[in-house]
């Protein structure tokens, strides 16, 4: 139970924007686009996330996508924000961009991208891949640190 917590937590950390940083209309802004998503569009950005990671010198030996692949996705994501920002929120994201500027739009986004990922780790096989590295932790030391 211990080790399952852990692995919630720093995904969290890892994947939730930083609230204290955000306006009130940048907070609008993000439920407003995350209300406005269905769950193949929450999957569609979550590839489009996986691409963008994936063209990282470090790890793109590891993906077999194609230029084709990420202009598809770049091509859909263009239009999916373009019909977030001015057909379902335009006035929330008006407001959010006189309030706080571009950095409403990245927190709002964030939090877009937060609910994608949430999407892609519902499944079963990504929550066992993701937590595979907890037979690696050290209990002794966690035990030890953390009475």
């Amino acid at each position: 139970m211990k080790k399952q917590l852990l692995v919630l937590v720093l995904l969290l950390v890892m994947l939730v924007p930083n609230i204290a940083d955000a306006s009130q209309a940048a907070q609008k802004l993000g439920v407003c686009l995350t209300d406005s998503l269905n769950g193949k569009e929450r999957k569609n950005l979550a590839k489009w996330i996986y691409f963008g990671m994936s063209a990282h010198s470090s790890i793109k030996s590891y993906t077999n996508a194609t230029e084709k692949d990420f202009d598809d996705t770049n091509k859909y994501v263009g239009q999916l924000i373009t019909r977030l920002m001015t057909e379902d929120c335009p006035e929330i994201a008006d407001a959010a961009l006189k309030e706080g500027g571009s950095s409403a739009f990245e927190y709002a986004f964030g939090i877009v991208g937060q609910v994608a990922m949430q999407e892609l780790m519902a499944e079963q096989n990504v929550s066992q891949a993701m937590g595979a590295f907890e037979k690696y932790l050290d209990q002794d030391k966690f035990d030890r640190t953390f009475k």
